[in-house]
């Protein structure tokens, strides 16, 4: 299936920020929460398509909120368009990895890419990552949800380059 039609918010210098990619998402909940983590925190978020859903899915839609509009999204028909698209090191999330997230030095113009929820990423994607990287488990545990990888890693990441965004409040 091809993801539909998303509308985005399009951000100026769009290459000086860290970004998210999901190379073809199969669960419409995750990419909605992704999507999310993306407009709250201010950091793009690229689908490498083809998707299993429809944008129209009502998971997607319940997971994402009102926060869709907010998002910058930029959707790639092929894992090829993306590549020609992007800039920045490509930094592969999986479990195959050696390296910790914590122990990487991000830079802001990193890409930081999440495999299918089914399968991961084929052996081409992987072979293209600048880096890969995991989340360290529990010996029994096999994995965590995209979603929940995505926010674990994209906070470290916005921690190590100073690229949260300025919410205005102060702390007493």
């Amino acid at each position: 299936m091809v993801c539909g039609t998303m509308p985005h918010k399009t951000i100026q210098n769009r290459d000086s920020f860290m970004r998210i990619a999901l190379f073809e998402p199969d669960i419409p909940q995750n990419t909605g929460a992704i999507i999310r983590l993306g407009a709250c925190l201010g950091v793009p978020v690229d689908i490498i398509e083809p998707c299993g859903f429809l944008f129209s899915d009502s998971g997607l839609r319940r997971a994402g909120m009102d926060y869709l509009e907010l998002a910058d999204v930029t959707r790639h028909s092929s894992w090829d368009q993306f590549l020609a698209a992007r800039t920045g090191r490509i930094i592969l999330m999986t479990t195959k990895a050696q390296t910790a997230y914590a122990a990487f030095s991000f830079r802001i113009t990193d890409v930081i890419l999440l495999g299918r929820e089914s399968t991961g990423v084929p052996g081409n994607v992987h072979d293209a990552a600048n880096a890969r990287l995991r989340v360290p488990l529990r010996p029994q545990s096999r994995s965590l949800n995209v979603a929940m990888t995505a926010a674990i890693v994209i906070g470290e990441a916005l921690r190590q380059t100073g690229g949260f965004p300025a919410d205005g409040r102060t702390i007493s």
